[in-house]
């Protein structure tokens, strides 16, 4: 062509070949009806293709494709069907307005090529600019040498199965606040990651916000998240505002970054608005929130609220804590088989003395008395709805020992972070505060209630005594460092005989906080900083 440009009409639309040697640059305006014929076929042969059958090939094929003429692109390739169907949806799906293809220089049967396109859609133009390659090999019936069909060729990003796409996302981009407007993300607070990506999933479309447009390449499989080549414009995000405070949450992150297996929640008792989840454990798991583990003597919190609530015990009166008692045929011991004697409930509490709780089953009889109270007054499987998926703590009915064991903490309960922090914010108000992650206006969803709410005196009394026990009980230590009016009730739990898990709980002012390290120890021993630390951090 000695270096002059030479024009053909095909189809109707103007393809220009620029340069020597029979190869150039294709260059398309798309058309409707558009398209190239009469390309040359090769003739039957055998063996590898030849210089000359591999550049006669990809020639005929990219001047197809930039054309706009997929039939005939597709004969060119060993897979007519699939190559025809993703040419075409080049203009119509991924919505290329325009395309300059430009070849590189054979190595054997492969040639590379460069793609500078433009992508339209709805008003919007912004360039596409890649490097792909195609391969000639023979055909297997015809002896043809032509296109090796991969989705690559279209897009060097493609694998099989998926496809380019141009099209507005079905959601806005969201983006998740704290109360007071703190932008939180995966990236400044990782533990958190999870429970934001499930909060965006559940409220993402309720937040508002405008979604804008971008070319992707569309997963071969559902499941698969979109990846995105190209944006065409801008959303405008959405504001999901929770109830989280990114103070505390960054407080509770790097508590638990020191104890491995661990999990810690703060809420508010006034509210049960939930303040900070955070976990740090291998496998992920959110067990802050969706654990399930018997919560030691944290949860004589609530035993201790029913046997004041019953009359059986009060703060001021004997509770006889000595070194052993026996129930239903199984004798309980105090950690280092320790006794109190003439101690009251409210020391018996302060020290965890498992025997002062044991001791005082005969006088209930009822063996559904601590579900009762669990239930009724703190609200436990009330069926939560915080707003993420959360799992209830459970307090079974049972009778015999498994009845003793339970109302120090063992047995059949389970409990998480979670539903400890809630026990500890009940007790601090003397009114169950369903905890929730965002408001139920955004959905309509329910919010539990409790049937009562704590009698006045037993607030008071189950309050002094977690006050003692904060200043001279079992958490005196931890909770030194902490200031407010504070309180806090420890606990260890015997799993499978190996290492307890170790739990703590406490308040300051009108925050409450529960943590839990698996294999932990005694309560003070890990747990106990982790809430100690949150409840300093926060406001």
């Amino acid at each position: 062509m000695n270096g002059a440009a030479k024009g053909a009409i095909v189809g109707g639309v103007f393809l220009a070949m620029v340069g020597g040697a029979g190869w150039g640059v294709y260059t398309l305006v798309w058309e409707d009806g558009g398209g190239a014929t009469g390309l040359a076929a090769t003739a039957k042969e055998t063996g590898p293709p030849s210089t000359k059958e591999t550049e006669r090939t990809a020639k005929d094929f990219l001047a197809a494709w930039a054309s706009g003429d997929y039939r005939a692109a597709a004969d060119l390739t060993n897979n007519a069907q699939e190559a025809q169907t993703a040419v075409a949806d080049f203009a119509a799906k991924a919505y290329v307005s325009k395309a300059v293809i430009t070849p590189g220089t054979p190595t054997g049967t492969t040639v590379p090529f460069k793609v500078e396109a433009e992508v339209t859609y709805e008003g919007t133009t912004k360039p596409l600019a890649y490097d792909s390659r195609l391969t000639v090999v023979r055909g297997v019936s015809t002896g043809k040498a032509l296109v090796d069909w991969q989705p690559s060729v279209l897009h060097p990003q493609l694998q099989k199965g998926e496809r380019l796409r141009v099209a507005a996302p079905a959601n806005a981009p969201v983006k998740t606040v704290d109360h007071g407007g703190a932008e939180l993300t995966a990236e400044k607070y990782p533990s958190l990651g999870p429970v934001l990506a499930e909060l965006t999933r559940a409220y993402g479309t309720k937040a508002g916000g405008r979604p804008g447009a971008a070319l992707f390449i569309e997963p071969a499989g559902a499941g698969t998240p979109q990846r995105t080549l190209l944006t065409l414009t801008e959303g405008e995000p959405a504001t999901l505002t929770t109830y989280l405070d990114a103070r505390v949450q960054a407080a509770a992150e790097k508590a638990v970054s020191r104890y491995p297996e661990s999990s810690v929640v703060a809420v508010q008792p006034s509210t049960g608005h939930v303040l900070a989840v955070a976990n740090n454990r291998k496998d992920g798991f959110n067990a802050a929130m969706q654990g399930a583990r018997a919560p030691g003597s944290t949860m004589k919190i609530v035993t201790a609220a029913m046997l004041l609530d019953r009359g059986k015990a009060a703060a001021d009166k004997p509770a006889e804590c000595v070194k052993e008692a026996a129930w239903g045929g199984r004798t309980f011991h105090n950690l280092n088989d320790f006794e109190l004697p003439g101690a009251s409930f409210a020391t018996s509490f302060a020290k965890s003395c498992n025997t002062a709780f044991i001791k005082q089953i005969d006088d209930v009889k009822d063996d559904a008395a601590l579900a009762k109270e669990a239930k009724e007054v703190f609200g436990i499987g009330l069926d939560w709805k915080t707003g993420v998926k959360s799992v209830d703590g459970k307090v079974p009915v049972t009778s015999g020992a498994e009845a003793a064991a339970e109302y120090i903490g063992q047995g059949n309960i389970t409990m998480n972070p979670l539903n400890v922090a809630s026990l500890t914010a009940t007790a601090r108000t003397g009114q169950f505060h369903q905890p929730l992650l965002v408001a139920p206006e955004l959905d309509g969803r329910s919010v539990a209630a409790a049937a009562r709410g704590m009698k006045p005196s037993v607030r008071q009394q189950l309050v002094s005594m977690m006050r003692l026990t904060a200043s001279s009980g079992t958490a005196a230590g931890t909770m030194s460092s902490v200031g407010g009016d504070k309180g806090a009730k420890t606990g260890s739990a015997e799993v499978d005989g190996v290492s307890p898990d170790s739990w703590f709980t406490g308040f300051s002012d009108d925050v409450a906080a529960a943590a839990m390290v698996e294999a932990g120890g005694h309560g003070a021993d890990a747990a106990g900083p982790i809430v100690a630390a949150v409840l300093s951090a926060a406001p």
